[in-house]
């Protein structure tokens, strides 16, 4: 047998070293087929709005779409994050529908849609990802209910489906089967219904406003929330629920039908933002006991104004930096550690108009900051401060009618 020449030796050694520096077409696809099956299928359910180029970049010619493609960051050749859109101000978004092929990027960990005019119902087929921690579609025009089967997703950390057009009520599950969700932004929707009973879920952030939620409060939140806003919704009954929620930072409860008394344990510094106006809460500003050990700080803020709130002023609220306290049944003097800390300018924002109030203790020869708002108009009292800091809705009248202030100040005249 012949033996090689050495040159045909070192042509073949040559041509696979070649072969090695530029694999096949079909090695350079740096993605599974399944994958680039369903971003065609995705690509064929959208359009860019005119002047949005997003889908441009999607060109399927492309040797790699892992690099070329917008919005996808991939992993072993899989695709493990899709972003559709920019988000950018300045590009409109995009239009279509959601495919129900996104369901076979069955890497995705985050699956984000940025604000544009996509319509139709979100897929079923998404409670299959079960790698996804982050879905988020907000700010479009998806109708429909929120798929029950999203609460089959076992890793699911953020779910955001705010500003868009979703009807029906929230799936249970979506409260008590998704060990890992942290945070749930329902807000802006059409949603009805009522709340479950308990919530098992460790949520960090709830957010359900401007929907047509009714019935009450859960019976059980998690003592881990932090922020939790439910306003402008039919919600009704008391917020007993609310007391062991110690760690709660935010509350916006405002533009219910809630009722009953306010607990005291939701009147501390630490929940620094606090918006309980325009319900139907009775009983007086109540006192924590004991005391909270610190007081309220810069940018504090409490509002509870429009509501049936009666008796008289307790000083809890006193170093509150933006307090609403106007439109209640609240009587008698106000008390000095207000007046103390308006002077001091902890406090630059007080309303307490449309009220039963009798007197605001001045003092003598110091004078009011300049960027004070203070509001003290139609009590049972002539306001020599306080009228330049009220807004339009207070009216003209500086006091209420004496036959008012007799019924609810027990006979005390006007000063």
């Amino acid at each position: 047998m012949a033996k090689p020449q050495p040159h045909a030796l070192f042509l073949f050694l040559l041509l696979l070293l070649v072969n090695a520096c530029h694999p096949s077409h079909q090695n350079q696809n740096k993605i599974s087929l399944n994958d680039l099956a369903a971003l065609a299928a995705i690509k064929d359910s959208l359009t860019d709005i005119p002047g949005s180029n997003f889908l441009s970049a999607w060109d399927f010619t492309s040797p790699d779409p892992c690099s070329t493609f917008s919005g996808i960051t991939c992993s072993l050749n899989r695709v493990t994050i899709l972003t559709l859109g920019t988000g950018l101000s300045n590009t409109p978004g995009l239009a279509g529908f959601l495919s129900p092929s996104l369901s076979n990027l069955t890497e995705l960990t985050q699956l984000i849609l940025y604000p544009g005019i996509v319509t139709g119902p979100i897929p079923p087929q998404l409670g299959r990802l079960s790698n996804l921690r982050v879905l988020s579609l907000t700010n479009n025009r998806l109708k429909g209910p929120i798929p029950s089967s999203l609460s089959s997703l076992p890793n699911l950390h953020t779910l955001d489906l705010s500003y868009n057009q979703l009807t029906g009520s929230i799936p249970a599950g979506l409260f008590t089967e998704l060990a890992q969700l942290k945070v749930m932004i329902l807000a802006s929707n059409q949603l009805s219904g009522e709340l479950p009973r308990m919530v098992s879920a460790e949520i960090l952030h709830l957010d359900l406003k401007d929907n047509k939620l009714t019935g009450a409060l859960p019976l059980r939140l998690p003592s881990t929330i932090r922020y939790l806003s439910a306003s402008k919704n039919m919600m009704r009954g008391p917020l007993n629920g609310l007391q062991s929620l110690s760690e709660l930072e935010f509350l916006d409860l405002s533009m219910n039908q809630f009722s009953g008394p306010i607990p005291s344990s939701l009147l501390r510094p630490t929940l620094s933002s606090l918006f309980l106006q325009r319900n139907n809460l009775s009983g007086g500003v109540p006192s924590p006991s004991p005391p909270p050990p610190s007081m309220y700080g810069e940018g504090s803020i409490v509002d509870l104004s429009h509501n049936f709130l009666t008796g008289e002023l307790s000083p809890v609220l006193a170093a509150v930096e933006t307090l609403f306290l106007n439109n209640n049944h609240l009587m008698g003097r106000v008390p000095e550690e207000y007046v103390k800390s308006v002077y001091g300018g902890s406090t630059n924002t007080l309303y307490l108009q449309h009220n039963y109030i009798t007197g605001f203790p001045l003092e003598a020869g110091l004078a009011l900051p300049d960027t004070l708002s203070l509001c003290l108009t139609y009590n049972c009292m002539v306001p020599s401060v306080g009228l330049m800091g009220c807004p339009a809705s207070a009216g003209g009248q500086l006091s209420r009618p004496r036959p008012q202030c007799v019924v609810f100040n027990n006979g005390r005249p006007i000063p």
